[in-house]
């Protein structure tokens, strides 16, 4: 029951999943050229391990140009910073995820250097500010 000075809740809008960027084009030494790449390896890799959870949404992408430092992962969401790092192994799934996990509670998606994963502490690549909308200026 309300009363005057009673407010109903505010509704509290269900928070989209974070993006995980996985490029499938990554290759590491050893990798066959007919056969999956490591980036294609470690997408697969954050797909089984992401099954059921409904906090993020790993999307591999084609190429995200950082082929000096394979395999390169990021963290994108609406009104967030975006992150781009390098230099995973096929095997780190579970370190990423727990990341973007870190990611997607930040309100502005930046992670403080201290609660990052040493990973993404060495393997920052760049960091995106959020899309601003400019009007357009007429003379």
């Amino acid at each position: 029951m309300s009363t005057p000075h009673s407010h109903p809740p505010a509704p509290t809008p269900e928070a989209p999943p974070t993006t995980v960027l996985v490029c499938t084009s990554c290759r590491r030494d050893g990798d066959a050229e007919d056969g999956p790449r490591a980036g294609a390896r470690l997408r697969d890799a954050l797909l089984d391990a992401a099954r059921g959870r409904d906090d993020v949404r790993v999307v591999g992408v084609e190429c995200l140009s950082v082929c000096k430092r394979p395999i390169t992962v990021g963290f994108a969401d609406a009104g967030k910073w975006t992150y781009v790092y390098g230099d995973f192994p096929p095997e780190a799934a579970e370190e990423i995820l727990a990341t973007a996990a870190l990611y997607g509670a930040a309100p502005d998606g930046l992670i403080p250097w201290k609660s990052r994963p040493v990973a993404f502490k060495k393997g920052v690549v760049a960091r995106i500010p959020p899309f601003v909308s400019v009007p357009e200026v007429t003379a």
